[in-house]
């Protein structure tokens, strides 16, 4: 059977909103216009990535053997892949650099009851229509609905692979239902934070601070969390995580550390945000990273790992 659009969205998830090129295809939105207005005018750099596909993914259990759907780039970055998960395991990788800008992409599924889960590229704006499938289907169920803002890290730049970002391997394990907000470069901005109209998680996760550490001031970040309660309620669920250890600039570590202990400080001030350290998740070791900066696909499995650990552990 083959989708329409409308079909196709409910098995599409990590989607504020959706558009239809003029072409028919489907496009997956992570922001509200007003928002992607805002970084079009701020940063050229910022707005080619809040349109980026960001490792959404297709979810869905079936017994059928075979699916597939034509796509469209309209955007490139870094080049990483769209992956086939079938209960967890990675049977089909396509790499973004071996894919034409349009074409269609098959893949055979395992006889029998399964899990299927499609995993989009984290820094490609890719748009889908005719999503073909040759047996009966059932959406995804998914958990609480999470917010998650961040930058390159968190939109999944460094391990070069949709399915090894650590916002996915993270969700594998909990469940949610997110919205990836995450944007290569990204700051703690209060611009950036606008209400989404229709859309109220449940919790919200801050992965912010690696790309202004060296900031004289704190006044960006106090801005931001005040923003983030005025418009989320001062009673909404929010987990700050600190920057990662980077090991591209050692004589400034104690600045960075410095900086990770400011926005605890600011963060003590909300009794609805809990920390986690961000220097305790990734090793230290440049053998966890791409450029001792952006965990590969080794620091980026630990990191989530040890993340859904912490969560847990906190009882989140």
């Amino acid at each position: 059977m083959k989708l329409s659009n409308e079909e196709l969205k409910k098995i599409w998830f990590g989607a504020y909103r959706f558009e239809e090129t003029k072409d028919g295809f489907l496009q997956a939105l992570q922001y509200t216009k007003a928002q992607e207005d805002y970084f079009e005018k701020a940063s050229e750099f910022w707005f080619e990535r809040c349109t980026a596909t960001t490792a959404k993914t297709l979810e869905f259990t079936t017994e059928a053997l075979k699916c597939s759907f034509d796509y469209k780039f309209l955007w490139r970055g870094s080049e990483d892949s769209v992956e086939l998960s079938v209960d967890g395991l990675v049977t089909k990788i396509h790499y973004v650099h071996d894919l034409k800008d349009r074409g269609c992409i098959e893949f055979d599924l395992p006889a029998g009851k399964k899990n299927v889960v499609i995993y989009l590229p984290a820094d490609a704006t890719m748009v889908l229509k005719n999503f073909e499938i040759d047996g009966e289907f059932v959406p995804a169920k998914k958990g609480e609905k999470v917010l998650w803002l961040g930058d390159s890290i968190t939109q999944g730049y460094g391990p070069l692979r949709s399915f090894c970002i650590y916002v996915s391997v993270a969700n594998r394990l909990l469940n949610y239902d997110i919205i990836n907000q995450g944007i290569g470069g990204y700051v703690y901005d209060k611009n950036s934070l606008m209400k989404m109209e229709g859309y109220d998680p449940d919790k919200i996760i801050v992965s912010l601070g690696t790309n202004q550490f060296g900031t004289e001031t704190m006044k960006d970040v106090e801005d931001f969390y005040e923003v983030l309660m005025k418009i989320y309620g001062a009673d909404k669920p929010v987990l700050t995580i600190t920057p990662l250890w980077r090991g591209d600039v050692p004589n400034g570590e104690p600045t960075l550390i410095r900086f990770c202990n400011n926005v605890k400080d600011i963060c003590a001030r909300y009794k609805n945000i809990t920390v986690v350290d961000g220097f305790k998740l990734v090793p230290h070791l440049p053998e966890y990273y791409i450029d001792n900066l952006h965990p590969n696909v080794i620091g980026a499995e630990v990191y989530g790992r040890n993340l859904v650990e912490e969560i847990r552990r906190l009882k989140w």
